[in-house]
């Protein structure tokens, strides 16, 4: 997600005028589509400025940031209400709960990663490689063992030096201890997810357009590096089935395993990231510049972290 981005939002009236007029649509569905049967695609809340970072807590409530608002919203799937969880948050982006129940923070403006014990606590984890400052890290992923990768990006007006040799991927131990620097050869790391096993990550390279898949190893290092899809994203998610949502210009599109695509959600507004919520994760919580979507699924959402532990 670069400046140019963050300042490209469609008005309330266009996205209004876009519902009216079938703008919003979602393609055909097959009789094994990941959509439920006639579902549609739900707007919840418009008005922001830069929506990202959606992470399900243990009961699958969202909590979701506004970048350049400087805001992080908590959406509950219950009654669709959104409140305020915490304002100046450092142009925070990337979240994701642990298997504590701790929100583990991108705070890109602040060049650093933080964990918000969600009781008034925000403990630094990560802010500099061998002596220099990161850059702006961006979408984060938190593997079984509490490990947590994230992506390095660069963004704000006129901003056109790199801190680090280059934008890469970081692993964090578990232990908050070491930082690894676990990728040398991509050119704009930004959306990634791994498998509920942890076995595999999937890295959105959006310089190079592209996707690839790695093997995890011990300490958090990868390795056996393939390319999965020819598109670039901003955000990622998973579902059950082990199929891989990416976004795009103007959809979601979906992957199965192998990297074929299967289906693809579009819609009115850029969708940024996504996520599964609810108590069974079926609904597909989708962040889209402005707005906040929902749409009911046929599959669940992979396991994460924090509900693998519950």
């Amino acid at each position: 997600m670069n400046e140019k981005e963050l300042q490209s939002s469609i008005p309330l009236i266009v996205i209004v005028m876009a519902f009216l007029f079938g703008i919003g649509t979602i393609c055909a569905q097959e009789e094994d589509s990941v959509i439920a049967p006639g579902a549609s695609l739900k707007m919840v809340q418009s008005g922001f400025i830069f929506t990202e970072g959606p992470a399900a807590d243990a009961d699958g409530n969202i909590y979701f940031t506004d970048v350049r608002g400087e805001r992080i919203y908590r959406w509950y799937y219950k009654d669709d209400s959104i409140s305020v969880y915490r304002e100046k948050t450092g142009r925070a982006n990337g979240l994701m709960f642990d298997q504590n129940g701790r929100l583990v923070i991108c705070e890109m403006g602040n060049n650093r990663v933080t964990l918000d014990d969600m009781k008034g606590t925000i403990t630094v984890i990560a802010d500099s490689y061998k002596g220099k400052r990161l850059n702006n890290p961006n979408d984060l992923w938190i593997d079984p063992k509490g490990g947590i990768y994230f992506s390095d990006w660069l963004s704000g007006r006129g901003r056109t030096s790199v801190k680090e040799d280059g934008l890469q991927v970081y692993y964090i131990s578990p232990d908050h201890r070491n930082l690894t620097r676990v990728t040398n050869d991509l050119i704009k790391p930004n959306g990634l997810i791994g498998t509920p096993d942890g076995k595999n990550i999937y890295i959105a390279d959006a310089g190079a357009n592209m996707t690839w898949v790695y093997k995890t190893q011990p300490g958090g290092t990868l390795s056996d590096k393939k390319l999965f899809c020819e598109q670039g994203s901003d955000g990622m998610a998973r579902d059950e089935k082990n199929n891989v949502y990416v976004t795009g210009s103007s959809s979601i599109s979906v992957y199965n395993s192998k990297g074929k695509k299967i289906e693809e959600i579009t819609f009115p507004e850029r969708p940024s990231n996504m996520t599964f919520a609810g108590k069974e994760r079926k609904t597909l919580f989708v962040t889209a510049r402005r707005s906040i979507y929902t749409l009911e699924m046929a599959v669940r959402g992979a396991l994460t972290p924090i509900e693998q532990a519950k």
